[in-house]
């Protein structure tokens, strides 16, 4: 019990350190009153259904930048260690993904670089975690999130553990569209720029003040404070512009954003 409190306590202190607004005069201001990522625990040497051992997942994405290159930590989420996976046909499971429940080593389970889980509902819990060891302490804790519809982590090659429960099944980033990128998302959802959703400015309207609104433009999945370029809270109506060279925009407990311009 104490440990899974210490876990809690963590999680909610890594989740204000990523949700801090950016004011227009560089400030930053901690953001309060909202919720945390808690983990829902379970064993931390657990798999959730799929055997780690049997199971290495490769990225053959480009890693975790995007378009804008994401510095230093990006870049090593995925460079050549992401390569080295390539599509998956040399790390053996690549094609089926990566469940969504389980415990799994960075390097021989799962490969650095950037991954998706698509079609999270609030009620599934959906949460990850990049850890630097399996001890399941506090301080093993390097950054983690729930998901609520699309979720990206970049999985960084210094990283030892990546741990998963309640998500639908990660599979490898692309930085190709699978289409036209949208001009309308939900107000749940992380999307990558250029791919899932189309650079320009976005409104999100009648958001109460309880519903506790927030949009990030991010420089990269790795959800740490240096890859918030920025963010903001919202009661009533919402408004940003997206640049082509974000890498992501995230938003959570929004209504649905619409592009206007």
């Amino acid at each position: 019990m104490y440990q899974q409190v210490q876990h809690q306590r963590q999680e909610r202190r890594n989740w204000f350190a990523r949700h801090k607004v950016l004011t227009g005069a560089g400030a930053l201001v901690i953001v309060v009153g909202l919720g945390a990522a808690v983990a829902p625990g379970g064993n931390d040497g657990g798999d959730g259904g799929d055997k780690a051992s049997d199971r290495v997942v490769t990225s053959s994405g480009s890693g975790g930048a995007g378009k804008s290159g994401g510095g230093d930590g990006a870049r090593a989420a995925g460079g050549d260690d992401a390569k080295a996976g390539g599509s998956g046909k040399a790390g053996g499971s690549g094609k089926g993904g990566l469940s969504g429940n389980g415990t799994f080593r960075v390097g021989s389970d799962i490969k650095p670089g950037t991954y998706r889980s698509v079609g999270n509902k609030a009620d599934d819990n959906c949460f990850w975690e990049r850890a630097k060891d399996a001890k399941g302490e506090a301080d093993s804790i390097i950054t983690n999130d729930n998901v609520v519809g699309t979720g990206y982590v970049t999985i960084a090659a210094g990283d030892k553990i990546f741990k998963t429960r309640g998500c639908k099944k990660w599979e490898p980033a692309t930085d190709k569209p699978g289409g036209t990128p949208r001009t309308s998302v939900p107000g749940d959802g992380m999307y990558r720029v250029g791919v899932d959703i189309a650079p320009g400015t976005y409104t999100s309207g009648g958001n109460g003040a309880d519903s506790n609104c927030y949009w990030e433009r991010t420089k990269d999945a790795l959800h740490g404070i240096d890859s918030i370029e920025a963010n903001e809270n919202v009661a009533g109506n919402g408004l940003v512009t997206i640049a082509p060279q974000d890498a992501y925009f995230k938003t959570s407990g929004c209504t649905a954003w619409k592009k206007t311009g």
